[in-house]
């Protein structure tokens, strides 16, 4: 490996891996902010955490791959622009072209690492970090009871407490125990206590609520079945039913609940795989063509279905297609009685709905075959495009660098967010346009890269000129020689005019 080869990439694995991480990072606390309201209150070990953190990382790394890239590439050869040794190697009648060589073949190797990630990583990645959020989304909150505010989210209870004191004992409580048939029967269980405290016991699958010096009310129903003894049968017009109300003061009483419904249950993860970010290209491209294939067999059974909706036309033995005949004109030549019009109509009618229902559904159902075949293929599409976006922004990045000749995180971050912003929403744009119908799939998936790709190939050609772009005075002059063109020329127009 030559001295400029060594230079070049010394330059870029640095600044490469930071700006990855940072990256990964950035996108990794999007991703946990948007999320954090499931986080919030939910009993989770900091190994659910880990999991999930690493999933998502991984998530990540596709679309933070070619920010990287173009943020490096263009922070190295800024660098060399910055300190003149870029003007060293011009001078040695090294072009920019050469100095971008081992880079090159660094993006490209950068650009089928993304590839196979994408492919390989990233479905099952996906799969396991959305299914392990959904998980956690679903789990319910732990035990924490607010002073003043009935707690309702432990099975068969309702608690309030007054006061919460540091020590955790708990003053003023009230609970609400509910039976199986509490909606028929209302709150039948009542304890009063004048302090208590809660605490959990085998790892956390147990929880003891203490009370001291209360009462308990309990208004059992008679074994017939019916309503509380406070609920009058005057009210409802029915014949009574009895029921024993009870009263007990107790010094300690002590309840044990189970907390199972707190903690996290894993589901299923086949239920996830039907997504398209979760497969792969060989199964992307089953279901895509699955799909296609469905929706031409739909196609196809659209006249024969529609047989079911005509009385005459399809009668056993035609050639099965709408064709007008003089049969049916002498079907219509018949008189018929006002009675037997009248039921023509209304059969008419009722057939003619029939058939536009027939045609609405038919055509909902293959205009959801055919956005699901897109969307499947637009996937598949977007592993390659991703992928070679990692390319695309080193040539950007890099003749950039060379143009504009700073490094640092100053102008760099900015031209980067700006060409990543542009990569991001000529994406979204194209995948709109793809799934609204008005572009082929590969047209849409491609767009994007397509642009770059120009704006690169521009960028690259005013590197090797040694172009001055980004310097002011070159506008400054630019803007002065147009103001003295017109100037003259205004000022003979004028001396004509005289």
């Amino acid at each position: 490996m030559k001295k400029l080869d060594k230079l070049v990439l010394s330059s870029f694995w640095g600044p490469f891996i930071i700006t990855m991480s940072v990256v990964v990072f950035v996108f990794l606390m999007r991703i946990m902010i948007f999320y954090i309201d499931d986080f919030v209150s939910k009993d989770l070990g900091i190994f659910d955490y880990a999991q999930l953190f690493f999933f998502f990382s991984l998530i990540t790394v596709p679309t933070a791959l070619p920010l990287a890239m173009l943020l490096s590439s263009l922070m190295a050869f800024g660098n060399l622009g910055e300190f003149f040794e870029l003007t060293a190697l011009k001078s040695a009648g090294i072009s920019v072209v050469r100095a971008m060589a081992p880079l090159f073949i660094v993006a490209i190797g950068i650009s089928i690492f993304s590839f196979f990630f994408n492919d390989r990583v990233s479905p099952w990645a996906n799969l396991k970090g959305y299914s392990l959020l959904y998980d956690i989304k679903t789990t319910k909150a732990t035990l924490k009871i607010k002073e003043g505010i009935f707690y309702n989210d432990l099975p068969g209870y309702s608690i309030k407490v007054d006061e919460k004191e540091e020590n955790g004992k708990l003053k003023g409580m009230v609970i609400y125990k509910h039976s199986n048939r509490s909606y028929e029967l209302g709150n039948t269980e009542i304890i009063l206590a004048d302090s208590g405290r809660m605490y959990s016991i085998n790892d956390n699958r147990y929880l003891v609520i203490e009370l001291y010096n209360g009462t308990r009310y309990t208004d059992e129903v008679n074994s017939g079945g019916g309503r509380p003894a406070y609920i009058s049968s005057s009210m409802t017009g029915a014949s009574p039913n009895f029921s024993n109300f009870s009263r007990n003061g107790f010094r300690h009483y002590r309840l044990t609940e189970s907390l199972s419904s707190f903690g996290m249950k894993r589901t299923d993860e086949g239920q996830f795989k039907y997504h398209e970010f979760m497969k792969n290209i060989n199964d992307l491209t089953s279901t895509a063509d699955s799909l296609r294939t469905s929706y031409i067999e739909t196609q196809k059974n659209l006249v024969p279905g529609s047989q079911q909706y005509y009385s005459y036309n399809y009668k056993e033995g035609t050639d099965k297609t709408i064709k007008s005949g003089p049969w049916i004109d002498s079907l219509l030549a018949i008189p018929l009685s006002d009675s037997l019009k009248k039921e023509v109509l209304t059969n008419t009618k009722n057939a003619s709905a029939s058939m536009l229902s027939y045609v609405k559904s038919q055509t909902d159902y293959l205009q959801t075959k055919l956005k699901d075949a897109n969307k499947y293929e637009l996937e598949k599409h977007h592993k390659y495009t991703q992928a070679l976006s990692c390319l695309i922004m080193f040539l950007i990045g890099a003749p950039l660098g060379a143009i504009i000749k700073k490094g640092g995180f100053g102008v760099p971050v900015l031209v980067s967010i700006l060409f990543f912003i542009l990569l991001y929403v000529l994406t979204n744009q194209g995948d709109k346009w793809v799934k609204e119908g008005l572009l082929v799939v590969p047209v849409g998936a491609w767009m994007a890269n397509t642009v770059l790709f120009l704006a690169g190939m521009y960028f690259i050609s005013k590197a090797r000129s040694d172009s001055r772009l980004f310097e002011k005075d070159v506008y400054q002059m630019y803007v002065k020689r147009i103001k003295t063109k017109w100037a003259s020329r205004f000022g003979k127009t004028r001396l004509m005019e005289s």
